[in-house]
């Protein structure tokens, strides 16, 4: 698949006011940049990338289908489901209906496969679970997955995301936030290669430990990058944020992303880290 920069966009795409109402939801979407309305089945084609560069965001099996060689990923733990520790009269409902949403069972996806043929073990977080909020849960299959990775040798990419800690799990989300940093710790002792890849929004706690200690650090770009919002942030200082502030392309600018990849190249990308480092290895 290509994304084909140069086509035009055909008008007849976008529906009038009256023809809105016949059009079922999932048969297109609106760029959330240029506001143009595009056909879903193009723009899956085009990787979710708008022509104006927007990035929309993935689902986690868009985003292993995309990303990891066809046929080759094997989930692991799909069935780990979150509890509710606190007895909260709202959340069972809350986690029922992010099941329903997302057709998950929880935030993160992980398993093996490989890219271009080099095996990984791959993390993806869904933002539509949730937003993506760190839990118990998230963070066991996080911490999973980076033993995995130590225990067979394969190289960690982790694609974060999320909207920050899941408040019904009160202390125990952010005890996940030291949980998977130690285990990466292990990680890295034992010598294997550790890629994260920032997408829209990483936020909170995700963003201050697992999303921060990549060896390689990637990110689609415009993503969202940040412990908190620019608001309390600016109320806290007392000064006016920089403009472009929490994206990407600032954080690039300032030493913290060491390249910022479109998606349509993102597995191209992937492959020739994965072949530098292991052939380097062997």
């Amino acid at each position: 698949m290509i994304l084909d920069t140069n086509r035009k966009q055909n008008d007849s795409f976008a529906p009038t006011e009256s023809e809105n109402r016949d059009i079922p939801d999932d048969i297109w979407s609106k760029c959330g940049r240029c506001g143009e309305i595009l056909l879903n089945k193009d723009l899956i084609k085009n990787y979710k990338v708008c022509q104006c560069g927007f990035h929309h965001r993935l689902t986690a099996p868009e985003r292993i289908q995309m990303t990891l060689d066809n046929g080759s990923f094997r989930e692991k733990d799909a069935g780990l489901l979150p509890v509710n520790p606190f007895d909260l009269a709202d959340y069972a409902g809350k986690l029922v209906d992010a099941r329903n949403k997302s057709g998950l069972n929880e935030v993160v996806v992980y398993g093996e496969g490989t890219i271009d043929k080099w095996p990984v073990v791959v993390v993806v977080m869904d933002t539509n679970f949730m937003m993506a909020s760190m839990g118990t849960v998230a963070g066991e299959k996080i911490t999973r997955a980076i033993e995995l990775a130590t225990a067979t040798g394969k190289s960690l990419i982790i694609f974060t995301a999320s909207g920050g800690a899941r408040m019904q799990e009160g202390i125990l989300s952010l005890m996940q936030m030291a949980k998977t940093v130690e285990a990466l710790g292990r990680l890295s002792n034992a010598g294997q290669l550790y890629i994260t890849v920032i997408t829209d929004p990483t936020t909170g706690g995700v963003s201050a430990s697992f999303a921060a200690l990549g060896d390689i650090i990637l990110a689609e770009p415009d993503a969202m990058i940040g412990f908190t919002g620019p608001r309390v942030i600016e109320q806290t200082i007392r000064q006016k944020l920089p403009e472009g502030f929490q994206r990407a392309e600032f954080f690039k600018q300032h030493g913290f992303i060491d390249k910022i990849v479109p998606r349509p190249l993102m597995k191209e990308t992937l492959a020739k880290i994965l072949a530098l480092h292991l052939q380097g290895v062997r």
